[in-house]
């Protein structure tokens, strides 16, 4: 018999931004970016008034700018996002203890056993939405379905402020109908290949064989083989093992001395390791992030036999890095970031879930 969970993916709307408009009233209404200045910075997230001018996340200030010369640039206050992201999950967790944070704005919650006893996914979703907004201010959207993959993809397809759910019955049509580039995990480069071989829709994907799509995607065929069909067998997982631990900064001239970065790496490493000892852990793996002034971005990485998290140990290991090869250009931003960490034995969350039997009426 075929197995069924009831997955909630609740995911802010314009998470950032909506915290910035909250807080100061006169930013209401208003296209706003996240991120740093218009001449130096990225920018991290915009509001919904921003994007309709085609500004997103991970664009330069200059050319969101340009896309909307009345946008208002505000700097990120990260405690602020924290501090509102806690009160979130603690609604989440008033309704079960299988919650997986996918960053501050968005997660999993299965549900197909709550705390409420509430047999609806779809209620509890709506629910938690309205206390998202009467507890805290801000608004949620929501997907519900079977499996992560679909409510992920499910979160999408009503924002701002709305939820969709994907019955078990609807899945197989619902993907069917979908545009390729709609997919999780598919993202813009592998939809262009896939365009260029015919395939536009989940139809289209689905009539594909596995053979087909491993001897043109790789090990990641398999994975787009079963994801058109509705298979996803990943399980929410509560207390989600940190993978690294980084620190940056954009700075407001480009710096050509490797001196001048010399200076920066020290600040930036004595961040991490406030970071670090937070979080209680250490790690083996020291990168160095380097972005030119032309946003090219190089990587170099050293591993050591034990962990670090001392400033000092991991300032020497980046200067190391920084003088590994000459610098190409002048330097917008530096990184610093620890992985391969010493957290194993500290997450020991139980991955084991009761599986459900589908019945002939199973309520979402």
């Amino acid at each position: 018999m075929a197995l069924l969970r009831k997955i909630i993916h609740i995911d802010m709307d314009a998470f950032y931004a909506s915290v910035e408009q909250m807080d100061n009233p006169d930013l209401k209404g208003k296209p706003l970016a996240v991120g740093g200045s218009e001449v130096r910075g990225v920018v991290s997230a915009a509001s919904y008034e921003a994007r309709k001018f085609g500004v997103r996340s991970a664009i330069s200030g200059i050319q969101a700018k340009k896309l909307c010369p009345d946008l208002i640039f505000v700097r990120p206050r990260f405690d602020r996002y924290k501090e509102i992201s806690k009160k979130i999950r603690t609604i989440f967790h008033e309704y079960t203890d299988l919650v997986e944070p996918l960053s501050l704005d968005e997660a999993y919650l299965d549900v197909t056993e709550n705390k409420k006893g509430n047999p609806s996914a779809t209620l509890i979703a709506q629910e938690i939405r309205s206390r998202i907004f009467e507890e805290v201010g801000l608004t949620a959207s929501a997907g519900i379905s079977v499996n992560k993959f679909i409510a992920k993809i499910a979160s999408d397809y009503n924002k701002p402020n709305g939820q969709k759910t994907v019955n078990p019955s609807e899945v197989e049509a619902f993907l069917e109908r979908l545009d390729i580039k709609k997919f999780y995990g598919v993202g813009k480069v592998t939809a262009d290949k896939m365009y260029q071989l015919g395939i536009f829709t989940g139809y289209d994907l689905k009539q594909k064989s596995q053979e087909y799509l491993e001897k043109h995607f790789g090990n990641s065929g398999f994975y787009y083989y079963q994801i058109c069909r509705g298979i996803h067998n990943s399980v929410v997982k509560p207390n989600r093992k940190i993978k690294s631990v980084g620190a940056e900064r954009t700075f407001g001239a480009n710096l050509s001395s490797e001196i001048f970065m010399e200076e920066r790496l020290q600040s930036i490493a004595k961040e991490l390791e406030k970071r670090l000892l937070k979080d209680k852990i250490s790690g083996k793996t020291i990168t160095l992030k380097i972005k030119y002034s032309d946003f090219t971005l190089q990587t170099r990485s050293k591993t050591l036999p034990y962990f670090v998290s001392d400033s000092n140990l991991i300032f020497d290991v980046a200067k190391d890095l920084l003088y590994q090869e000459r610098i190409r250009n002048s330097v917008r931003l530096l990184g610093i970031s620890v992985h391969n960490l010493n957290n194993e034995e500290k997450v020991k969350a139980d991955l084991h879930q009761k599986s459900v039997s589908v019945q002939l009426k199973f309520d979402f």
